[in-house]
């Protein structure tokens, strides 16, 4: 879909950057009604939190916007498939549908690993659309670690 390519396009582009402050470079964007609400990249190092993903700063601060906790009519758009506590997170938020990037065979909750967003038994189902970018998500995200492990 041309729309979700364009918004992960500025998803990526917002993870290019958390990557050069020394954030593993994951981005998300809350989209409703075909404007984005909410653009986040990933806080954990700058702010000591473990739960300081892009995928929760987004929903934080959509739900803060909307005036509530359910996000219904909201899509999140994120460079990465999302873990259990931000699958879990979006199901909780019922938020529509999710778009991601590169799989993460590490934590990914979209099957990878775990099961979270498309689980039988929530009672909430999130639409996935997934793969959208994957390839360029995916290098960003190694030429990253590479530059870790060799700086």
């Amino acid at each position: 879909m041309y729309e979700d390519e364009l918004l992960m396009r500025r998803a990526l582009a917002l993870a290019a950057r958390a990557g050069r402050r020394g954030e593993v470079p994951v981005a998300a964007l809350a989209v409703a009604g075909g404007e984005v609400i909410a653009a986040a990249s990933n806080r954990m190092e700058r702010g000591g939190d473990a739960t300081d993903h892009a995928e929760m700063r987004v929903l934080r601060t959509a739900a803060r916007r909307r005036g509530g906790w359910r996000l219904d009519g909201v899509t999140v758009v994120v460079t990465l498939e999302p873990c259990p506590m931000c699958a879990g997170a979006m199901v909780q938020a019922r938020i529509d549908r999710c778009v991601y990037a590169a799989r993460d065979p590490k934590k990914g909750a979209d099957g990878s690993v775990y099961d979270v967003l498309r689980h039988p038994a929530n009672n909430h189902q999130v639409e996935v659309t997934e793969g959208v970018l994957a390839e360029e998500s995916g290098r960003l995200l190694r030429e990253f670690f590479e530059r870790l492990r060799t700086g």
